[in-house]
């Protein structure tokens, strides 16, 4: 059931839009539904836009009081224009475009909306749903002491007066009479526009003939009393309408310093009476032009502000530009009426040339562009041809630029000028502290973003992993996409490392547009410099693929608009590159970009600037770390053996070896398995005291020395006091050493016989067929600790399908708290391996090992198994 009904019907031209949004505001506040304002004039100023700006038709705004909702219907002329439906394959370049976005934000605004179509016209609808209010008390204020109270006489008068359809007074109370001194008979029937002294304030662009028509309206005015002073009053009018239908408007008066009798809590408090003089207005200029209550934050603010500017003009566009820190550049912070998404935060010089209109620390006017033609960059090509222009001062500091723009030529004076001026004089302070506020936050934001940075880089020394950090912390945080290019040594060419796009499709078609391009020069100024390759380059591209599928397309072997088109809009923004210097050398550039018609804030690129600092120090640590683990692992892969060498008679052998520390390939514990000469090979396995470089150079000493030694035809007992002696004569870097060293000759029988010394080294164990485990060998002085030696070897008989297994301490002293696996840990894994190949064994160790506790090992292990075959 519909409850309440209001219509109006705008011309074809721009300012139509405003003037729609103050229609349906006017009525929607009038009903009593502030909740669904804000959404109801951002749909109808989109709705609106489409139909005289795009479409270029007269519209209707029809407003429907529901029950439970309120439906706004935009009627136009133009039946054959298509609903801008969003395909799911279809990509949009930026959100912030202007053709299609309405029916976007209905969809995700509104309750219900659709299209209604007749052979004249087009019906868009949308409904919004009204919140459910509790039943009770609408507003209501602390009690105060009655000194805060607000100031009014001893009689308040509330003057009613009641305005018919055509404007004339058709009720005048008593208290209306008391107020301004004329009784009921004299005024009923003359115009309210007789009495009313309406203010020209800057601002305001409503007349009281004007108000009158409007559903609610409130604030303050005066009114000529019989004695011919004005009596200013504080007014609340109320558009009603009678059981036949008939409109007329109720409007409540009392005098100007009453006004809390009337005004609404939503508005700011009046301020005292005391001090304000009998017979002055209570009208705040800032209040006049932003309206009450302001917008709490900057953005809102300088939307607010340029869109009352251009109506206070009658303008076709407006903007309004800050001020950076230095006052060197202004940028584009709000518009209306301009392509937003390409002029916002948009740079131009303060000084853009000599004399007043090339500065914007004056108020200049031009009345034709097309005379001086680049006179306003930011007007290039929309079509204005009239502007006037005034700088935002406080304390004489500049700190913004004002302006409102027409397509008329000849539109504006000095006196616009002026009125311009007055009004941002006003606005001036306000925009300043809130650009300070919001300065203050972004600045905690971006201290908290670099903390996290810095704690992320300085996690890891892997290059690779510090590339990709660099740029997650970018996209979608301060670009839209970001390629990160490395410098290998002085005098290289960059080379493309890294590429990230914040839609995970667009990487790979961005990789390759890169790739083609000629990378920045790796120049070490600091700060960002724009870098336009990236976009030339897809914009050629796209143009080359538009021509292919206009050529082709005829015969239908045309191409699909695709990769080109797609990454023109990707990457058709502003782009930036950062040099990422440490040690005062360029490593390599960081580059950020925007999709089309899309520009960086002066806040972000200082940010960015901030964060290639730091990166570019965790990637040279990355590569320094890098380059020392290299050298280090290919060391360290000097000390292993070769590949093993292929035992005659078929005995297997198998080697597992692991060495402990993160980067390390050879730590304490080593092995070895050489041909000694025909049918006889050495064998050996120890573990040398600590882990480490320092352990690894014993290992290297260790193992060249017993190939060496043993093939001058020494026996196990000579070779190892020689090692011993080799050892000690290491002095200060020499650390004790545990070995176990033998001899290997395959026999005829099928059989293997070993000669075995084992030196302080854990005992080798003999697997048999039957399941028995026992010693292979018997326990022998450690070498490194005595001078004089005396060791004897030992023969084992290893007979077919026997096991000899033998590990360093790292395997028995695997711990799990107070746990050890031990030798008898040991022994209990080896009785499970009988059958089973010498690789099978060595693995079956390994993983009992592993599983033995959760934590990662923290000693070097080696594992050498030999098997003969049945």
């Amino acid at each position: 059931m519909i409850t309440a009904r209001a219509a109006a019907t705008f011309e074809p031209v721009g300012r139509s839009v405003a003037t729609a949004r103050g229609f349906v505001r006017d009525t929607l506040q009038g009903w009593g539904l502030g909740d669904v304002v804000d959404d109801a004039v951002v749909l109808t100023s989109e709705l609106v836009t489409n139909a005289v700006v795009h479409a270029g038709t007269a519209v209707e705004v029809l407003c429907l009081r529901e029950e439970d909702s309120v439906r706004i219907e935009v009627v136009d002329r133009y039946p054959e224009r298509e609903l801008p439906l969003q395909d799911p394959g279809q990509q949009f370049a930026s959100p912030d475009r202007e053709g299609g976005r309405g029916l976007l934000l209905c969809a995700a605004l509104a309750t219900r909306w659709g299209a209604d179509y007749t052979a004249a016209d087009k019906r868009v609808w949308f409904r919004l749903a009204l919140p459910e209010r509790p039943v009770g008390t609408r507003t209501a204020g602390p009690a105060l002491p009655d000194s805060a109270l607000p100031v009014a006489e001893t009689r308040v008068h509330v003057a009613v007066v009641q305005v018919d359809r055509g404007g004339a007074i058709s009720s005048w109370n008593e208290d209306a009479q008391s107020l301004f001194g004329y009784p009921a008979e004299q005024v009923v029937g003359k115009p309210l526009t007789d009495l009313a002294a309406w203010p020209h304030t800057p601002g305001t662009g409503t007349g009281i003939a004007e108000a009158l028509q409007l559903s609610r309206w409130e604030g303050s005015y005066g009114v000529r009393g019989s004695d011919g002073r004005t009596v200013p009053v504080y007014a609340s009018h109320l558009r009603v309408r009678d059981s036949d239908g008939e409109p007329s408007t109720v409007c409540l008066l009392v005098r100007d310093h009453e006004r809390a009798v009337l005004q609404s809590p939503l508005r700011a408090p009046a301020p005292d009476a005391a001090s304000q003089q009998e017979g002055e207005s209570a009208v705040d200029p800032f209040e006049v032009f932003i309206g009450s209550p302001p917008p709490d934050d900057l953005d809102g603010l300088l939307q607010r502000t340029v869109e009352r500017a251009r109506d206070m003009l009658d303008g076709d566009a407006a903007y309004l530009l800050l001020a950076t820190d230095d006052e060197t550049e202004l940028e584009v912070r709000a518009s209306t009426g301009l392509p937003s998404a390409r002029q916002r935060f948009a740079r131009v010089p303060v000084e853009a040339g000599s004399g007043r209109y090339g500065s914007a620390r004056m108020p200049s006017v031009h009345e034709d562009l097309t005379i001086v033609p680049g006179a306003v960059p930011l007007l290039a090509g929309t079509g204005m041809r009239a502007v006037v222009t005034v700088p935002l001062k406080v304390e004489g500091r500049l700190t913004g630029s004002l302006g409102v723009a027409t397509e008329s030529p000849g539109r504006y004076s000095n006196e616009e000028a002026l009125r311009l001026q007055f009004a941002a004089d006003r606005i001036a302070l306000a925009v300043e502290r809130a650009r300070l506020t919001e300065l203050e936050r972004l600045r905690r934001g971006s201290l908290s973003f670099l903390v996290e940075a810095s704690d992320l880089l300085a996690g890891t020394l892997d290059r690779d992993q510090t590339l990709a950090l660099m740029a997650q912390m970018t996209v979608p945080t301060l670009a839209t996409w970001c390629a990160v290019y490395t410098v290998a040594d002085q005098g290289s060419d960059p080379r493309l490392s890294y590429v990230l796009h914040e839609d995970e499709d667009r990487i790979d078609s961005l990789k390759a547009l890169l790739a083609k391009v000629d990378p920045p020069d790796p120049v070490p100024t600091p700060g960002a410099r724009v870098w336009t390759a990236p976009t030339d380059a897809a914009h050629s591209a796209a143009l080359r693929t538009s021509l292919r599928n206009v050529v082709m397309g005829a015969d239908g072997h045309g191409l699909a608009p695709g990769t080109s088109l797609a990454t023109a809009a990707a990457v058709g923004g502003e782009t930036v590159v950062l040099p990422l210097v440490a040690r005062n050398r360029v490593i390599g550039m960081l580059t950020l970009g925007k999709p089309a018609e899309e520009r960086f804030r002066q806040e972000i690129l200082e940010l960015a600037e901030d964060l290639s600092r730091r990166a570019a120090l965790a990637l040279d640590n990355a590569r320094l770390y890098s380059e020392r683990t290299a050298i280090s692992q290919s060391l360290q892969r000097s000390l292993l053996p070769p590949e093993l060498p292929e035992v005659t008679g078929g005995v297997e052998v198998e080697v597992i070896y692991r060495a402990a520390g993160e980067g390390n390939e050879v730590g304490g514990d080593f092995y070895d398995l050489f041909e000694i000469r025909d049918g006889t090979y050495g064998f050996a396995i120890g573990d040398v005291c600590g882990t480490g470089p320092e352990a690894a150079a014993v290992t290297g000493l260790a193992r060249h020395a017993l190939r060496l030694l043993a093939r001058e035809g020494l026996g196990g007992p000579a070779v190892l006091e020689r090692l011993n002696t080799a050892i000690l004569d290491e002095g200060a870097r020499s650390r004790f050493l545990t070995l176990l060293y033998g001899e290997l000759r395959p026999q005829p029988d099928g059989s293997a016989e070993l000669k075995v010394v084992c030196a302080g080294h854990p005992l080798p164990l003999r697997l048999r067929q039957d399941r028995s485990v026992e010693p292979a060998a018997e326990p022998q002085p450690l070498l490194g600790v005595l001078e004089d030696l005396e060791l004897y070897e030992q023969t084992v008989v290893l007979e077919p399908g026997d096991v000899l297994l033998c590990v360093t301490d790292g395997v028995t002293e695997r711990r799990e708290g107070t746990r050890m696996l031990g030798d008898d840990g040991l022994v209990e894994v080896l009785t499970t391996c009988t059958g089973l190949t010498a690789g099978a064994v060595a693995a079956r160790v390994m993983r009992a090992v592993e599983r033995f506790a959760s934590d990662a090992p923290s000693d070097d292990m080696a594992i050498l198994a030999m098997r003969v075959p049945k």
